[in-house]
């Protein structure tokens, strides 16, 4: 006897290189095939990752990505304005987009950032139930200007998910009177196979050691100019070595004229997005991440299965992934700070030995199957309801 399947819809801007990307694929990929039929609409077909979205799941765009625009400046401008006018048409008749592009209705609509709950909650399927995913911390500075929106669309869901325990209780502590809806923490899976099979490819460009990798978009609260304002101090303290930064991000100019300015351009290297970064972190002598703030940064549980030491700040729920001095070395973010734990890398080996050796069995600390039941429980409990 047949199973009627639960439809789903992803909704998403775009698929460029990124955590939350990489956590919407791991769903994609490993959601029950058999339970669930999923569709992802995408607002533009853009980004590294966007031909990664698993053959059994329908892939729907609403416009072409940066990929599929002429080469010629003029004329991508134009398009760019026709895309920005088209995109705008629909959103204000999100009854366009089931008509012209679904043709299809679903009992669960998924919107994976801040940035997907609008076309969520606006859409014309007032039937299907809401979820929503928040990785992000609410009290950020550059977030404030869409706090209100986010407030709004907060209560009309039907279920709120949570990438950590500190991005909840920070929304409670900050919006203790907001009606939320029904809530989970669900942390992000590591596919950890994978991670180790592609970091077997072979890379040549990675600078001699010692050399600290890093991946991130390049947004200033990644730190990225705090970091090389450190790489040079220590240069100049006689300690050699290099960063390796793989990402891309609007902050690209801004860093790299800091980079002449410090007169480290062969030392601080921007590499741009990596397909496969797994090869670089596996390969590099330590990994670093100097971010203002974080959730629950995939990237760090991938350093962990790749048993790379690890430099973090303690920001979002990176406490509870890394173990100071025992697993990692956590510290504030404070160039001070920086500076001390990249010297204590380079100059304490009994340490990073030490941190190596608890690494040996990191990955049992990682249970993907328990996260992907507990999402598919939601799914289905509010299907039935």
């Amino acid at each position: 006897m047949s199973t009627k399947k639960i439809k789903i819809l992803f909704r998403h801007r775009s698929m460029e290189m990124g955590g939350v990307e990489k956590v919407l694929l791991s769903l994609l990929n490993n959601l029950n095939r058999d339970k669930f039929d999923i569709t992802v609409l995408l607002s533009l077909d853009q980004g590294e990752l966007r031909n990664e979205i698993p053959y059994h799941v329908r892939k729907v765009f609403l416009a072409k990505g940066k990929e599929s625009f002429s080469n010629n400046e003029y004329f991508q401008k134009i398009q760019l304005l026709l895309r920005r006018i088209k995109l705008e048409k629909l959103r204000r008749n999100p009854k366009l987009i089931d008509e012209n592009y679904l043709k299809d209705s679903y009992d669960i609509e998924i919107g994976m950032t801040y940035n997907d709950f609008e076309p969520v909650i606006n859409s014309s399927n007032k039937h299907s139930k809401k979820i929503g995913w928040f990785h992000s911390e609410i009290d950020h500075p550059k977030l404030q200007v869409l706090v209100p929106k986010i407030l709004e669309h907060f209560p009309q869901f039907d279920h709120m998910v949570y990438c950590s325990e500190k991005i909840k209780e920070m929304m409670h502590r900050d919006y203790p009177n907001l009606n939320y809806p029904k809530e989970s923490v669900i942390i992000n899976a590591i596919p950890i196979d994978e991670i180790k099979n592609k970091a077997e490819e072979k890379i040549s460009d990675l600078p001699k050691s010692p050399v600290f990798v890093s991946v991130g978009r390049l947004h200033t609260r990644k730190g990225f100019h705090k970091l090389m304002e450190v790489h040079a101090q220590l240069l100049k303290a006689g300690l050699k070595h290099s960063v390796f930064i793989i990402g891309d991000g609007e902050e690209l100019p801004n860093l790299l004229a800091q980079q002449k300015r410090l007169g480290v351009e062969e030392s601080f290297i921007f590499a741009g997005n990596k397909m496969n970064p797994y090869p670089y972190i596996k390969k590099a002598d330590f990994f670093i991440m100097p971010s203002e703030s974080e959730a629950w940064p995939l990237v760090i549980a991938e350093a962990l299965i790749l048993q790379k030491p690890i430099i973090a700040t303690e920001v979002g729920d990176v406490g509870l992934i890394i173990q100071h001095k025992k697993t990692g070395y956590l510290i504030d973010y404070k160039t001070e700070e920086i500076y001390g734990a990249m010297k204590m890398f380079l100059t304490n080996e009994s340490l990073v030995s030490e941190i190596k050796k608890n690494l040996t069995d990191i990955e049992t600390q990682f249970d993907n199957q328990k996260i992907f039941n507990e999402v598919e429980e939601i799914i289905t409990n509010l299907a039935k309801n």
